[in-house]
């Protein structure tokens, strides 16, 4: 059989027969596709940061919208207003121990009730969320999606989640613990000189609780960068797997 010299890129090859050559010729134009396949661009890298926070939220909000689901997780649990601290020291003071727990307690039952009317609201935030450089973020490391999402849409998220949250104080009746307390520490402050509580507690709960809920968002992140499994869809999958 004749042996044929082949001159293939530079490089002289034996061949033994056509085969073989239609053989390399397969190879060399089979990677370049396998390498194109496997690519990402910006924009499905977007679909996999906003599919990550979507299932982030709806995973925060089951958590945190049952009993407790604030209350006993001490990473957001709301505590009694910084704002009002000597108002607690004093409650405490007083004897007043069990009006201070019902007003912490009350506080979290709020966030925990409107919780509940969070997705849509956050949903919207993250459906509109608009991100120019997918790759920034997704390389970012733990949070990054989330933080984006935080400085984005805190400001909206506020305005919208207000009306929710002060249905929800009023639901769990929150104020019929805190006035009490509030005008016998603010009548005691006209002659001990301190400066009278006049918190607000529909502002204080929804900063608290979207912060908290952020919070439980970011986790739910990364769990996806980190955990395969977590990956419930195949754009997560391909997205998330090139970390």
């Amino acid at each position: 059989m004749r042996k044929s010299v082949l001159i293939i890129a530079g490089f002289i090859v034996p061949a033994f027969g056509c085969g073989l050559l239609e053989e390399n010729v397969s190879v060399l134009q089979s990677e370049p596709q396998s390498t194109s396949q496997n690519s990402l661009t910006n924009q499905e890298v977007v679909s996999g940061l906003k599919e990550a926070l979507s299932v982030g939220v709806k995973n925060a909000v089951s958590t945190t919208s049952v009993k407790d689901g604030f209350l006993e997780n001490a990473k957001i649990k709301l505590p009694f207003p910084p704002s009002a601290e000597k108002m607690k020291q004093r409650a405490m003071d007083w004897g007043m121990a069990s009006q201070v727990d019902q007003i912490v307690t009350t506080m979290n039952r709020a966030a925990e009730d409107a919780a509940s009317e969070a997705a849509p609201i956050f949903l919207d935030a993250v459906k509109n969320m608009s991100v120019n450089d997918g790759f920034k973020i997704l390389k970012g490391g733990e949070g990054a999606a989330t933080d984006f999402l935080r400085r984005q849409t805190t400001g909206d998220l506020i305005e919208s989640f207000a009306p929710k949250v002060e249905e929800s104080i009023q639901k769990v009746k929150l104020t019929e613990y805190w006035n009490p307390v509030a005008k016998r520490y603010n009548k005691a402050a006209r002659f001990t000189g301190d400066e009278p509580v006049d918190a607000d507690l529909n502002q204080y709960v929804t900063e608290r609780a979207i912060a908290g809920l952020f919070t439980m968002v970011e986790q739910e992140e990364n769990k996806i960068r980190k955990d395969p499994k977590a990956r419930v869809t195949e754009t997560l999958q391909k997205v998330f797997s090139n970390l």
